[in-house]
């Protein structure tokens, strides 16, 4: 299965685990590379010294490339790329801000970039900025996405049209059959989160991963467009989120109420209640909490046996 996002990542499939703040750490990342997908490392929730024991912990479980997620909102970006720099990490994929700002820089460094976007506007712009290829996201992704909320398979062929370089696709994405159709519509690659949240490997809580194989169709809402666009599970943070929208509230209120930590609170720590509980419309397809590489090798065996029977 050989095409250009294979060759230029130097991987077996073209399959990515996305970088996941609280859920991707060296063990996902290196359990997804050996199965001959690329492993993220998910920065977004790591302090510098934690990345790089991540880093070195990942080197030290895989042969195969891997990569580190970087959203460009951190606060000690600085200090990121430089230990991406230091350990010499082939890949890294960027999101959450201007991809001019770093690109430059990580390619000085032979380091590939990966910009992740959610409109067509943004992924030209990071064609332009040097990208070497981008993630274009639908609203049916967990996490943090695009508040135009343009879904994945209408935003692929449209991003295909404008951009030459490699498109990897990403939300909504969970098994081969969904591969197949993101790639019949133009896309390079598929990135794929939810699913791997639900992985043995995986640093979630695992009440957030027994939550997550119990969430179904329309368990999940996209809200908090005022300040970063994320899609919740419906828990009691989720209606107190709802009650307090009905009076209209600022933005100040909205942070009020988001207060700190409030993911790890959720995702990491494993409380339902009262945390931030970021997965993607595709749970409702998940019904297991099993080993990445057996993920991995279903995705791919289920895309090979329904290409061949069209």
């Amino acid at each position: 299965m050989h095409n250009r996002i294979t060759k230029l990542f130097n991987i077996k499939y073209p399959l990515i685990q996305a970088g996941m703040v609280w859920n991707s750490g060296w063990k996902l990342a290196s359990a997804v590379s050996n199965a001959g997908g690329l492993g993220i490392i998910g920065a977004g929730s790591m302090y510098p010294e934690v990345l790089e024991e991540h880093i070195i912990k990942c080197k030290a479980a895989t042969n195969k490339p891997f990569a580190v997620n970087v959203p460009m909102l951190y606060p000690n970006i600085e200090e990121l790329m430089k230990i991406i720099v230091d350990q010499k990490v082939p890949i890294v994929f960027t999101s959450a801000g201007n991809p001019k700002t770093w690109t430059q820089y990580l390619h000085d460094h032979g380091i590939i970039v990966v910009h992740v976007v959610s409109s067509v506007k943004f992924a030209v712009k990071s064609e332009l900025a040097g990208v070497d290829a981008v993630v274009a996201e639908g609203f049916e992704a967990g996490g943090h996405n695009g508040r135009e909320e343009t879904t994945t398979f209408t935003l692929i062929p449209m991003v295909k049209e404008k951009v030459g370089i490699p498109v990897i696709a990403a939300g909504g994405i969970a098994t081969g059959r969904g591969m197949l159709a993101a790639m019949v519509l133009g896309a390079d690659a598929v990135q794929i989160g939810s699913r791997f949240v639900a992985s043995e490997e995986s640093s979630a809580h695992i009440k957030f991963k027994e939550k997550v194989v119990d969430t179904q169709d329309g368990d999940t809402h996209l809200t908090l467009k005022e300040l970063a666009p994320v899609r919740l599970i419906k828990n009691k943070f989720y209606q107190e989120l709802q009650a307090l929208y009905l009076e209209n509230p600022s933005k100040e209120q909205l942070k009020e109420l988001l207060g700190r930590a409030r993911a790890k609170k959720g995702m990491f720590l494993g409380d339902l209640d009262d945390g931030e509980l970021e997965i993607g419309q595709i749970a409702g397809l998940i019904h297991a909490i099993k080993p990445a590489g057996e993920i991995v090798a279903e995705i791919i065996t289920e895309f090979e046996a329904v290409k061949k029977s069209f």
